[in-house]
């Protein structure tokens, strides 16, 4: 199985959670949503752009700067999004609304999966 690692940045919370409850979702008896897709989904927040810092005690010394934009991380399931044309072509197709969102980060950014490099 391939995995494709992206980094997305959504202008709200609500954005970004509008687009994750797109991904493939399937329905128990009891009304639930659960995903029936294998991507996994890591929602980072707003994260800081400058860190808080603390004294040896634990007092905040500085206020940190948190970014405005919401962030999240997704390992894709590259089986999941990938689509064949009739010769035979293959091409990732990305779910609505994720294209536009992706980012490049310097390194690995704040968050990685399983210590995979980014």
């Amino acid at each position: 199985m391939k995995y494709l690692f992206k980094k997305y940045e959504f202008e709200s919370q609500d954005l970004a959670e509008t687009r994750i409850a797109a991904l493939p979702h399937t329905e128990d008896e009891e009304g639930n949503e659960h995903p029936s897709h294998s991507h996994t989904v890591v929602k980072l927040g707003y994260i800081f752009t400058e860190q808080p810092t603390f004294d040896e005690d634990g007092e905040l010394l500085t206020e940190g700067v948190q970014s405005d934009m919401y962030s999240v991380d997704v390992l894709w399931n590259a089986s999941e999004i990938t689509e064949t044309d009739e010769e035979g072509n293959q091409e990732i197709d990305y779910p609505y609304g994720w294209v536009s969102k992706e980012i490049e980060v310097e390194g690995n950014g704040v968050h990685t999966f399983a210590g995979r490099n980014f």
